[in-house]
């Protein structure tokens, strides 16, 4: 029986171990409250993100990194993008050898502008063929109620993908495989960015077709990006590009969504920072993904519409009239 990790019994990282438990593995699900993994195993839920979902029995808990670790075939890390290389820099001692490391966040770092596999590769030295990404559509409550989903596994090592595949295939979670690891980073932390855009414009009022316009345009510039940091231009149109991109862009299940509603509506980054509760990956990781524009030389005016106004202040109402203004263009541009 395969044996898995779960760095991170947040929202996502929970929903996930469930996926896995019900597709035949055990799973040691990690966090860093002693107390919520007590209470997870005594109640068989966390009732601090999927109150009332009971979890399957072969899902644990700890509070100790080397528990979780030990003898696992996967290590799923899905802590805060912004957290993981501190976090791994702690963990990665205890980590066995031969482990696959499996991203499941969606974010650019901050200061590096490195998506979530170099990170690991970084602080772990593991090669290309350990290191897998898990993308797509995937909410985490909706998962967590076990309603039907599709996503992406992806390594540059197909055998790989192919085994991760085969640890999460569960009757309502369908994963499929892809080698385009760069495709699928990208297209999950920079739907995140637009994912703000979008739920600002909803704040602002607008309407479906601005809204729709947005979406459209977003997934132009991810695609730019992409191509000039050498992915497929069809993972864009999958379910890592495409997919995630419409469930975040139109759910209010979103955290991305429901932050940039906030702005939208007037409140402050700081009224609505202090009102979310759970991280909104697009609100630092659109100042890297920015930033991997500018080394690329991609032009990206919704990431740079998004960063002018969380980072720089710019009220929405601005921002829209000088997108807006830009010059004409064609639509393949």
């Amino acid at each position: 029986m395969t044996h898995v990790a779960v760095f991170g019994n947040g929202s996502w990282g929970t929903a996930f171990a469930m996926v896995l438990a019900d597709a035949g593995c055990t799973v040691t699900l990690w966090g860093r409250s002693p107390e919520r993994a007590d209470a997870i195993n005594a109640t068989r839920a966390n009732p601090d993100y999927h109150p009332g979902i009971r979890l399957p029995a072969g899902v644990r808990a700890t509070a100790d990194p080397a528990e979780a670790a030990r003898d696992a075939e996967f290590t799923v890390l899905a802590v805060p993008a912004q957290t993981l290389r501190g976090n791994l820099t702690g963990w990665s001692d205890l980590l066995p050898p031969d482990t696959v490391l499996v991203s499941l966040m969606k974010g650019v770092e901050l200061g590096t502008a490195k998506r979530m596999s170099e990170v690991i590769a970084d602080v772990t030295g593991a090669g290309p063929e350990r290191v897998a990404v898990l993308t797509g559509p995937n909410l985490a409550p909706e998962i967590a109620e076990r309603q039907p989903a599709a996503s992406v596994v992806a390594c540059r090592d197909e055998a790989v993908a192919r085994r991760l595949q085969a640890a999460c295939h569960t009757p309502y979670f369908r994963p499929y495989t892809n080698t385009d690891v760069v495709g699928c980073e990208l297209g999950g932390a920079v739907k995140n960015v637009i994912a703000l855009a979008v739920g600002i414009a909803e704040g602002m009022g607008l309407g479906d077709n601005a809204k729709a316009s947005l979406i459209t345009r977003g997934l132009a510039e991810t695609t730019r990006l992409g191509l000039a940091m050498g992915a497929d231009a069809h993972t864009f149109a999958g379910l890592a590009g495409m997919g995630d991109l419409v469930a975040t862009c139109s759910s209010p299940l979103s955290r991305n969504h429901t932050f940039g509603t906030n702005l939208g509506r007037g409140m402050t980054l700081q009224e609505t920072i202090a009102v979310t509760r759970q991280t909104a990956e697009g609100v630092k990781s659109s100042q890297s993904v920015l930033e991997l524009s500018r080394r690329h030389r991609v032009d990206m005016p919704l990431t740079e519409t998004v960063v002018g106004i969380v980072h720089h202040g710019t009220p929405p109402h601005v921002a829209l009239k000088e997108l807006m203004s830009r010059s004409a263009k064609a639509e393949q541009g």
